[in-house]
């Protein structure tokens, strides 16, 4: 799931972090050996290294290591086909600016060469915060080759930028860095990591880095996340996915969890989480799918783990923002049933409610956004198809900007019929309209653009470099104005674009520049400052006073520049900025400090401010209030200093209709009334109503979130309030908690019931049932372990007064095969039926799946049973194989099976001293098959059973070569075996076991041919072989070897199975 990004909104989708710049070959960042895509001056930032406390769930840090591009690149981003860094040539023109004093304004500015670092082509700059004149900037040398960082330097300046310390040596001179890190809670202190290429260690700095303390890691840091109010607490995500924390700055490290997700941790919410330490984690078990997981950062044991979310998520789906905590699931009707989300991102919180950006299954390149309610539950669909584009770093930009300083104002890029075109709201999406495009041109010549076929239209992406500003900009200090990069026309596009100024928010806008230009606010929006894109060099700035009606130029340097950056009012009570570039491709990184202090001609006064009333069209009440606003005259020079905030004043409105947007499960009509979607029933009650409760019923229309409007039209809207109905159980519904339908033999399954305040029955399907009267007692879950394999059907019975209802679910509890046996004969007869029987240890029921291998196919006969009838169609030796699948266990066994049209077969048995000596194991059946091979005559199996009384069955089989007919070879068989049987009746058949011990050789019976098909005495244990003996005699049999030690764990299961199979026997021949 990729990340995306608001253009505006807050975190967590673009994580923004403090007052860095980052300035690099790849990601978009600048340097010698990287382009720019796109034309635009974007400088890549780094995601966000903790180094700014107003926004603490944004400070997540995940260092993008920039991949090496396998050449070397041209130098310099490109822009219109030139480069960055082309030499000594220049265009001296800064842009066509009318209404502009000509005349040039020099202000006081200081230039610093990092002198040595000229080959250096990735630089971050950090502003260690408020009232603190510390800046430091970390330049590498980052080697395309290696695909890693082999120099760096780190510099200091403690004068807001007029000079620069450089503290190799406190660092250590070999030491090569990495990464940087300001807490955002004492941004005094500051760790530096150590590029892990050489080493993994962490400097710690408490005095703004002026010194430094070296502490050995035993893992690498890929991403840092500072605690929101602890300045010492800090979390750590390793390179092998595992999340590490430290209470002492970074000194010591413990183990938190393994398998996290990069970037799905949080720590506590701030009022809402009551330890401190509490971390949220979206963790992956070991068959990979995603959990969310609390613990304490300090005490995260196994045991200690706890599981708010009663199953499986969405991998990459946890968000925790302000009050709330986001999972994704693969199902959900909070949006709509109808609605099938391919990807779904939280776009912001404000207020308590929760935008949603939702792309579908048919959209490529849009997104639908969703409000949801004031309690973020239920969702209405606010603008479809709204523009989105990829950015530097690969993620997805969404085209929404939320205005700052003014509540429920948002500008949106939205794609109809293959053209794009921006729309702008005032009630939090409730209504849309186009921008009425700039009547006039800068040359004063009159615009013909007529809505809704012509408009104007933004462009709303948001710089990925805090230093650089973006495609449009607005700030909370200075309410309305609004400046964008943009075009007028049927849609948007990006060519013959121009910069764009309203001062009414949105309802004017007036075109301030022909070309692109970078626009920051001075002195808390008091003043502009604009700065041609970097595509050429520029030694020029130029400064507005009266919102971009006139524009002033300054020389900031005598020599042009390449601007790759501007870290601007780095201090509160300062008025200083600071531009980064370089003069040429092979110089050394420049930094200018401009001290702007002298644009200003005094503080503010009373005169200086004015009153602005927001307005809508004409409209002067916005989101249910009428808005005044407070801020400087334009034209005055004067100075609103670090005090200055921009006093509203609002009175609440008469509600109207255009204050309410339709309710969940309802759509706008062609007339403006909210009728019922077509999947939605209004007539269904909540789940949550209990008989005799109050509960609010709709009216298709809920009041916009944070829209202050009051009497009215809002007793008409409002929502009314009924008692609960009472009724029958409905929704009623089964599941286990981890969302599986398999379970291991002797552990605990956890049941779900979905259905609360009612009496339940649950049936597990073993002959066990419980009762409830109140399913809140079981809010965690009915535990039950099944003590059987098999298949269960579970079901749950809800009852009341009213009527009932019923929900079911089968579960599979399945136990490892340990041991699998096949059963077969030794020999059949072409042509005829025959039985093969897999017996199993333990024994299951219904959970296992049998794969034959039959006749030497090469595809497997699938079933459930483990018996199978099969018929051989050609003579010769045959190999059966069968594989027991169950649970994550595979076992397989193998048997030969001789197929002949006719053979012969004698039963024999021992003299009882034999079983004496009989252990009953296969080794020893094997050593006693060996030596009787010695002893008959013909082509014989010899198969000796398991079990006691020991016994064996000859079978006697025609020759290979039958020639001479099948009759004669019946009659040869029939002649040898009334040899043998009479040679055995008269006891002319014994061996010698052992000295002083000999053992008798019976016929038990004479069977005739096919008494082989439906005989499941023939086990695998038996030994089975080919005989081939010349001579008929009587033979004595010696026994050299027996075993001793019989009670190996496979042995002793080997014996029970004989067991069984002798039983078995004995039961075939009683019968």
């Amino acid at each position: 799931m990729a990340e995306i990004t608001c253009a505006s909104c807050p975190a967590p989708l673009q994580l923004k972090g403090g007052n860095q710049a980052f300035f690099g070959p790849d990601r978009g960042e600048f340097g010698r050996d990287g382009s720019r895509e796109g034309g635009a001056s974007k400088v890549t930032e780094e995601p966000a290294r903790g180094t700014d406390a107003a926004a603490p769930r944004a400070k997540r840090s995940g260092p993008e290591r920039p991949e090496p591009s396998g050449e070397r690149r041209d130098p310099g981003p490109l822009l219109d086909e030139q480069k960055l860094r082309s030499g000594p040539r220049w265009d001296r023109a800064d842009g066509k600016v009318t209404s502009s004093r000509q005349e040039e304004f020099k202000t006081s500015s200081t230039t610093f060469a990092l002198t040595g670092d000229s080959a250096h082509n990735h630089a971050v700059v950090y502003w260690s915060g408020q009232n603190s004149s510390v800046i430091l900037i970390l330049t590498k040398l980052y080697d395309f080759h290696l695909g890693s960082v082999t120099e760096s330097t780190l510099w200091r300046s403690t004068d807001y930028g007029t000079t620069y310390e450089k503290l190799n040596d406190k660092v250590g001179v070999k030491t090569v860095l990495n990464y940087l890190y300001v807490c955002p809670t004492n941004k005094r202190k500051i760790m530096v990591l150590t590029d892990p290429e050489f080493e993994s260690s962490v400097l710690i700095s408490l005095d703004e880095g002026a010194s430094y303390q070296k502490y050995r890691m035993n893992f690498y840091i890929l991403s840092l996340l500072f605690h929101p109010t602890q300045e010492d607490w800090a979390l750590a995500y390793s390179h092998d996915q595992k999340l590490y924390s430290s209470f002492d700055f970074g000194r010591k490290w413990q183990f938190v969890h393994e398998q996290v997700t990069p970037n799905r941790f949080y720590w506590s919410v701030i009022g809402l989480d009551k330890e401190l330490d509490l971390v949220h984690l979206e963790a992956h078990t070991l068959d990979g799918r995603a959990q969310y997981v609390t613990c304490r950062a300090q005490s995260c044991s196994e045991s200690n783990r706890n599981f708010p979310f009663k199953g499986y998520i969405d991998t990459n789906s946890l968000v925790v923002q302000d009050d709330y905590m986001f999972i994704q699931v693969t199902l959900s009707k909070a949006l709509s049933p109808h609605t099938a989300p391919w990807d779904m991102h939280i776009i912001s919180t404000d207020e308590g409610q929760v935008f949603a950006a939702v792309q579908e299954w048919n959209q490529n390149d849009t997104y639908n956004v969703y409000i949801s309610d004031p309690h973020g539950v239920y969702f209405t669909l606010a603008l479809e198809n709204v523009r989105t584009s990829r950015g530097v770093g690969g993620n997805s930009m969404i085209d929404l900007y939320e205005v700052a300083g003014i509540k429920g104002m948002l500008i949106a890029n939205r794609k109809l019929e293959n053209q794009v075109k921006t729309y702008i709201t005032y009630n939090k999406g409730r209504d849309w309209r186009l921008l009425q495009a700039p009547s006039t041109d800068l040359a004063g010549n009159d615009i013909h653009c007529i809505l809704p076929f012509c408009s104007l239209h933004l462009q709303l992406q948001m710089s990925e470099n805090p230093y650089l500003s973006g495609s449009i900009t607005s700030k909370s200090s200075a309410p309305g104005i609004i400046v964008a990069t943009g075009n007028i026309g049927s849609e948007l596009s990006y060519s013959n674009v121009g910069v764009f100024i309203s001062s009414d928010a949105g309802n004017n806008f007036r075109q301030i520049f022909e070309e692109e230009h970078n626009i920051w606010f001075l002195d808390k929006g008091g003043a502009l400052l604009a700065v041609k894109q970097p595509s050429v060099p520029t030694r020029n700035l130029w400064v507005s006073f009266d919102e971009g009606r006139q524009w002033s130029r300054h020389s900031f340097s005598t020599t042009p520049l390449f601007v790759d950056g501007v870290l601007v009012e780095p201090g509160i009570d300062s008025q200083i900025m600071t531009f980064f570039g370089h003069f040429s491709h092979r110089s050394e990184w420049q930094l200018i400090k401009i001290d702007y202090k002298s644009l200003f001609t005094r503080a503010c006064a009373e005169g200086d401010y004015q009153s602005w009333h927001l307005h809508n069209q004409g409209e002067p009440c916005v989101m249910g209030q009428k808005q005044i606003y407070t801020k400087r005259r334009p034209g005055s020079h004067c100075m609103l200093g670090k005090n200055f905030t921009s006093p509203v004043s609002a009175d609440p409105c008469i509600c109207r209709a255009h204050d309410f947007e339709c309710d969940y499960g309802h759509e706008r009509q062609g007339d403006g009334t909210c009728m019922p979607s077509f999947w939605y029933n209004p007539a269904i009650v909540s789940q949550s109503c209990t008989p005799g409760q109050i509960y609010l019923n709709s009216t298709g229309y809920r009041r916009v979130a944070a829209n202050n409007c009051t009497r009215g039209v809002k007793e008409v809207y409002a929502a009314r309030k009924q008692q609960c109905p009472n009724r029958a159980p409905r929704g009623l519904q089964l599941t286990t908690q981890e969302g599986k339908l398999t379970a291991v033999l002797g552990t605990n399954v956890t049941f779900l019931v979905q259905l609360e305040e009612t009496n339940i029955q649950l049936d597990f399907g073993d002959g066990t049932a419980v009762s409830y009267s109140n399913l809140s007692w079981t809010e965690d879950g009915i535990k039950h372990v099944y003590r059987t394999a098999g298949i269960f059907r579970v079901t749950v019975l809800a009852e009341n007064e009213l009527g009932s209802d019923s929900s079911s679910l089968h579960i599979h509890v399945t136990c490892p095969v340990e041991h699998v046996q096949l059963l077969a004969p030794f020999v059949v007869i072409k042509n005829k039926e025959i039985n093969l029987t897999a017996v199993v240890w333990p024994s299951h029921s219904r959970t296992i799946t049998y794969f034959w291998w039959l006749g030497n196919s090469s595809e497997p006969v699938i079933t459930l049973d483990g018996s199978i009838s099969y018929t051989f169609t050609n003579e010769g030796m045959n190999t059966i194989i069968v594989q027991v699948s169950s649970a994550s266990s595979i076992l397989q066994d193998t048997k030969t099976i001789a197929v002949q049209d006719f053979f012969k077969s004698l039963l024999l048995s021992f003299s009882p001293n034999l079983d004496e000596t009989n252990p009953d194991i296969p080794e020893w059946r094997h050593d006693v098959g060996r030596v009787i091979k010695k002893a008959l005559l013909q082509k014989l199996l010899v198969a000796v059973f398991p079990g006691i009384p020991t016994a064996a069955e000859l079978f006697l089989l025609p020759s290979k070569n039958q020639s001479e007919g099948q009759k004669k070879t019946e009659e040869e068989l029939n002649q040898i075996s009334y040899i043998l049987v009479n040679a055995l009746n008269q006891n002319l058949v014994e061996f010698e076991l052992k000295p002083g011990c000999r053992v008798m050789v019976y016929i038990m019976q004479l069977t005739l041919a096919p008494l082989v098909d439906s005989i499941p005495r023939h086990s695998s244990s038996a030994m089975l072989m080919l005989l081939s003996v010349v001579f008929l005699g009587l033979a004595v049999f010696l026994v050299y070897k027996f075993k001793s030690e019989f009670s190996s764990p496979k042995e002793l299961m080997e014996k029970e199975m004989d067991a069984w199979v002798k039983r078995e026997i004995n039961n075939f021949n009683l019968s």
